[in-house]
């Protein structure tokens, strides 16, 4: 069953061109961390997922799938209602809706250089944001039911198109679990294809990215999805092994 949902995962990917892939070597980060309250199968939620990206921020994730009674009360008494994106910026006392200006706002906020005059998306990018949906089976978007909540925010590395990563940012949305999302978005043409490619073929080249260089000084190795769970001092690789974690500890 894992092998099919990394297949599907992957047609997702390619299914929006692979966008949240690379990320920016530089950006202007926020002093306080960047609020989301999204869910993972939600078309538009996945658009500003790829600016996040690509725009090298990372956020606090608060799970919101259908039927979830964690965070959605807790979005519609901050925002007035339930919709989804929302964007919490404390920096500058921000709340904002809707994909397109949510990703307008971020890149001319925090992007640096050309990321701040990348257009929106359009009608194309919904389409391809619907089909990743569809593709997956609509996975990430119902509450799996009753949770335990973690007493402190687990932290997800990751980058939007990375195929693994995805299947355990739906699981930690199923169970409702908040997290850090740590993007670690390809900063040089290195590090495109998967880690051996670095390995055997780029070795010597400088890790660049603000998120890889501190798992490479961390932990030697530049692997997506890495979670971290303070909770149980947990650190694992491995998406089955960690959805696997997830659903015995939270689920």
């Amino acid at each position: 069953m894992h092998a099919i949902n990394a297949l599907t995962s992957t047609l997702a990917s390619t299914a929006r061109g692979w966008r949240g892939t690379r990320g920016a070597k530089r950006s202007r980060q926020p002093e306080e961390m960047l609020q989301l309250y999204e869910y993972e199968g939600c078309p538009f939620c996945r658009l500003v997922r790829e600016a996040l990206t690509e725009l090298d921020l990372d956020a606090v994730i608060y799970p919101c799938p259908r039927g979830g009674t964690r965070f959605r009360p807790q979005a519609e008494a901050i925002g007035g209602r339930q919709q989804f994106p929302l964007l919490v910026d404390d920096n500058t006392d921000t709340l904002l809706y809707e994909s397109s200006e949510i990703i307008a706002y971020l890149r001319e906020h925090y992007g640096e250089g050309r990321n701040r005059g990348v257009a929106a998306p359009g009608a194309l990018a919904a389409i391809g944001a619907n089909a990743a949906t569809a593709l997956r089976g609509f996975a990430g978007i119902r509450a799996s039911g009753a949770t335990r909540a973690p007493g402190e925010l687990l932290e997800l590395y990751s980058f939007e198109s990375s195929p693994f990563s995805r299947l355990v940012r739906e699981t930690l949305c199923e169970l409702e679990v908040p997290y850090i999302l740590r993007n670690m978005g390809k900063a040089v043409n290195a590090d495109m294809g998967p880690p051996w490619v670095r390995e055997k073929f780029f070795a010597d080249t400088p890790v660049e990215g603000r998120n890889r260089k501190r798992m490479m000084e961390e932990t030697g190795r530049m692997q997506v999805p890495y979670l971290i769970d303070p909770n149980t001092d947990t650190r694992m690789y491995e998406s089955a092994d960690i959805e696997r974690y997830l659903r015995t500890t939270y689920g």
